[in-house]
């Protein structure tokens, strides 16, 4: 076995980890977290049975891609919608929700296509999740009471985010270049993933702590 296909098994495997975790602590999570480990159980059951299909049936799964894209908007939407205080962030949230949205709806119809990679709406995604991150981290770090960090539980599935999205925008921007020329590169993917899937599920084993309105 290659080292890439390796990579790729063990990246897929730690997307059950997170579930594991909300399964385990599941009485201690908040409204934000049960979000957050219904969105990781979706997306563990998307790569897996993408995995198994190409395995038993080469075929385009680019349109199951296509339609992630669209969930993963929604789902973290909903995250960061709850996790801001002030109201003008949250609308925020929204409206760049929908666009977001409507810009993948219209890639899909009309631009690259649903057979073809969603370059064009991964990007979008990434860019709104970095976005969406660098916020939440804003908000965090200037709280007028003092925290620890450390022990929120969106602290850490916000830095698997900022983490995956942010190194990953420029794999998924290049696409279709990489694919041809060099496949090894997308094993950043599945090291950030790896990664990620950790802090996510250090995050889903914390234990919420009181958040204040500033």
């Amino acid at each position: 076995m290659s080292a890439a296909s390796f990579l790729n098994i063990f990246s897929i495997v730690s997307g059950c980890f997170p579930v594991i975790a909300a399964l385990y602590n599941y009485k201690h999570l908040d409204k934000i977290l049960k979000i957050a480990a219904a969105f990781f159980l979706v997306s563990f059951l998307v790569d897996l049975g993408l995995f198994f299909s190409m395995q038993l049936v080469e075929r385009n799964n680019y349109p199951v891609l296509h339609f992630f894209v669209l969930i993963s908007i929604m789902f973290f939407v909903a995250i960061y919608y709850y996790a801001f205080f002030k109201t003008t962030l949250k609308k925020t949230i929204v409206v760049l929700g929908l666009i977001a949205i409507l810009i993948s709806i219209f890639n899909l119809v009309f631009v690259e296509g649903i057979w073809e990679y969603p370059s064009i709406s991964n990007t979008i995604l990434n860019v709104l999740l970095i976005f969406f991150s660098l916020a939440y981290f804003y908000q965090l770090l200037n709280k007028q009471e003092f925290i620890h960090i450390e022990k929120q539980g969106l602290f850490w599935i916000n830095a698997g985010v900022l983490f995956y999205y942010a190194i990953n925008i420029f794999l998924f921007m290049l696409f279709k270049q990489l694919l041809n020329t060099h496949k090894e590169v997308y094993m950043i993917n599945y090291i950030t993933n790896i990664i990620a899937n950790i802090l996510f599920t250090v995050g889903l084993l914390c234990k919420p702590q009181p958040q204040k309105t500033i």
